[in-house]
């Protein structure tokens, strides 16, 4: 089993690549413990483990002003001699320091391969306790930690305020350097990859919205500064958790690197009672050897195995109507997109906001979820069943967290949205709020959307929510209404979860504005996420490149739309874009009326190709290949079982510089491929990939192919699909 203790206070936790040693310290002058990391690293035998949990640190340079030390704790607490970032502040009163005591340890089998360790400790004074609890599981790398906290009711007392408390603190062993990995963003520039140097003092990305936010990701990964794809040592934490968030990492002047991570940003605080808790979300560490790509194509495996709820299915080609219509929703005019997208090959048509209240346009009904009066008389079903009838799965757009001002649902319920007393209720894009951590509101929200699946027989929500909070008040709680930060967030999962125990096939859509709530916490409840508005295919790439760092691709969705790009303005074949497209959950967004025969065919081949392909896509062990997307040539490469897909990208016709051969990955070096997509009829140049060819693994990872886009002049957007399968072993 993962968990085996060394002696009673110290513990190796195994994953079948790597080992991590944690110890609890005491103390013998105060009594004081504090459990910290003892290694993180390659996976060792018992003994070793007992040898390194045995060896005396290497001291590093101490003086009055500081405690290197407390870095290498598994939760630093605001209290002794620690002047870093603190894991957890507490206040009893007016005393914050926190003096924690060693109450024991118990492990727990759960079933599957997993285990979990408990540490308890205590306060020295105070009816505070804090559980350390750490799951390993025997088919992962990834580690889970998470921190509990309880204020003791066996003794009455005043509140005890919570002002910090991060799920888990991970020490990177000492290097001769580091190199951060992260992304950064905005509205429509999701998912911006940044690889540099980390800086002595400490680096905090946050978000401070509510939600998981589009100007960063819960997620770092660290290494010496030089990994790459598929060689070096990487440490990466990431945290399961969709609301407001802070991780930060700390590169002490000493020389060592420490990340905390939890929920919750600087200035709330969360009161407890006698008698409650507060559990922090997961936050998961990974350790590997072999480079960043490995590192993704484990956290992908871990997402497939221990998050996502439908990890084995194909997701379906979708349509979705919103670029075609906005709110101008009739049930003529989905009709008449449906028949074109059902001819296309889609299995799942979408329809996008306006189909409710009188909601023609972003100012009004938000909250009044019944069909739209003036076009839907006689509600959806007729329209729905329609396009059943054509052969395709049905789904709707929601936005189940929001209101308009102008909506019957506010007007009955004003109190219902966050807010202060004696503050203004700011709007952004027209709505506000739905205060979700009420029950009173997430029961309102289960009942509708329960009827809208039941009575309309719905395949499939995107839900979406398009603005962060303001003004996040709970007025009824009082001095405890910093607690919606979390309660909303949890409020939305119990509502999510609810939903799915009572509709099994209903698959659901995370979208926040595009790519504001994706999360490992979020993807526990639903089946695949939105990454950006910013559907411009060269866009996208990048976008898709840093996505692609911790999420799979089959919870990416990924649509084709109307060249030029709504957002961008720029101009690309129709083949380009679906090659991008295809990298994750394919879907169409354009205005098909608008789409010549020409494009129609060649989209219908596409669908048709990418559906021969989607399982390797969607399921395979992803590989990152060549240079920068979307900048120069590249590629992305899957492998499944014997089928090997490669899309092959050069934006730039004119490019003299660059990888001229792609050289693959992940294939057998002794086993034949056969070329069977992709390859040039005929005999072919000398190293071109022919159709019907035959190649062996070791010559395709060597040397590599001369992918037809990959020719150095040409026009922009050139791109291929190229699909092997093995033969021979």
């Amino acid at each position: 089993m993962p968990v085996t203790p060394l002696d009673e206070h110290c513990w190796a936790i195994d994953t079948p690549a790597s080992t991590y040693v944690i110890r609890v310290e005491v103390d013998p002058a105060t009594g004081e413990a504090a459990p910290a990391q003892k290694y993180w690293g390659p996976r060792l035998s018992t003994e070793a483990a007992r040898q390194v949990a045995a060896a005396r640190e290497p001291r590093r340079h101490v003086t009055s002003f500081s405690t290197p030390s407390e870095a290498e704790e598994l939760l630093p607490v605001d209290g002794g001699t620690r002047w870093g970032t603190p894991s957890l502040q507490v206040s009893f009163g007016h005393a914050r320091s926190v003096e924690l005591r060693f109450a024991g340890a118990s492990e727990h089998e759960e079933g599957g391969g997993a285990q979990r360790l408990d540490l308890t400790l205590a306060d020295a004074h105070h009816p505070f306790e804090v559980v350390l609890s750490i799951r390993a599981r025997e088919d992962t790398d990834v580690i889970e930690r998470w921190t509990t906290v309880r204020h003791r009711p066996d003794q009455a007392g005043e509140p005890i305020t919570v002002t910090r408390l991060d799920s888990a603190n991970w020490f990177v062993p000492d290097q001769a350097g580091y190199r951060y990995s992260g992304v950064f963003g905005a509205w429509a520039e999701e998912f911006q990859l940044q690889r540099e140097p980390l800086p002595v003092g400490e680096l905090v990305f946050t978000s401070r919205q509510g939600i998981t936010s589009h100007q960063a990701n819960p997620w770092i990964m660290i290494d010496a500064g030089a990994a790459g794809e598929e060689h070096g040592e990487v440490w990466g934490v990431a945290l399961a958790w969709s609301g407001s968030w802070r991780l930060t990492t700390t590169h002490r002047p000493e020389g060592g690197v420490s990340v905390s991570a939890g929920f919750g940003h600087e200035g709330v605080r969360w009161t407890l009672e006698p008698g409650q808790e507060l559990t922090g979300p997961p936050a998961l560490g990974l350790y590997s050897t072999a480079g960043f790509g490995a590192a993704s194509r484990a956290w992908h495996e871990y997402a497939r195995r221990h998050v996502l709820p439908t990890p084995g299915e194909e997701r379906p080609v979708l349509y979705n109507s919103w670029e075609a219509t906005a709110f101008a929703v009739t049930e003529s005019g989905q009709l008449e997109l449906a028949k074109t997208a059902a001819s296309l090959g889609v299995e799942l048509f979408v329809i996008d906001d306006g189909w409710f209240g009188a909601r023609d346009d972003d100012t009004t009904s938000l909250g009044d979820w019944w069909p739209h009066r003036e076009r839907f008389p006689a509600g959806l079903r007729g329209m729905l069943d329609g396009i059943r009838e054509l052969g395709m799965r049905v789904g709707l757009w929601v936005e189940p967290e929001m209101v308009s001002p102008d909506s019957d649902l506010y007007r009955a319920h004003p109190d219902w949205i966050l807010h202060l007393e004696h503050r203004r209720r700011d709007q952004k894009r027209n709505q506000l709020v739905l205060n979700f951590a009420r029950r009173d509101i997430r029961d309102w929200a289960l009942d509708w959307l329960d009827r809208l699946v039941t009575e309309l027989d719905l395949d499939y929500f995107k839900w979406d929510m398009n603005r962060p909070f303001t003004q996040a008040g709970w007025p009824e709680q009082g001095a405890a209404q910093d607690r919606v930060w979390i309660e909303h967030t949890r409020g939305v999962y119990d509502v999510l979860d609810r939903l799915r125990e009572r509709h099994p096939g209903l698959r659901i859509e995370s979208c926040s504005g595009g790519g504001g709530r994706v999360d490992l916490g979020i993807l526990r409840r639903t089946d695949e996420v939105w990454p950006s508005d910013n559907t411009d295919a060269k866009d996208r790439q990048q976008i898709q490149h840093g996505f692609s760092q911790l999420y799979p691709a089959s919870t990416m969705s990924a649509w084709v739309t109307d060249s030029p790009n709504v957002t961008t303005g720029r101009a690309m074949p129709l083949r380009y874009r679906f090659h991008v497209a295809m990298a994750g959950v394919l879907g169409i967004g354009g205005d098909l009326p608008e789409w010549s025969p020409q494009e129609l065919a060649e989209a219908a081949e596409l669908i048709a190709q990418y559906k021969s392909v989607r399982r390797v896509i969607q399921h395979g062990a992803q590989f990152r290949l060549a240079g920068t997307p979307g900048q120069e040539r590249s590629a992305v490469q899957y492998v499944l079982d014997d089928l090997v897909v490669a899309l092959v990208y050069n934006p730039l016709g004119n490019a003299k510089r660059g990888p001229r051969r792609l050289r693959l990955a992940g294939l057998d070096p002794e086993a034949l491929y056969e070329v069977v997509l992709g390859g040039d009829p005929g005999e072919g140049e000398r190293g071109r990939l022919v159709h019907g060819s035959r190649w062996y693994g070791s010559a395709l990872m060597a040397a590599g192919i001369r992918p037809a886009a990959w020719e150095p002049i040409g026009a922009d957007y050139r791109s291929d699909l190229v699909v092997l399968k093995q033969v021979s072993h």
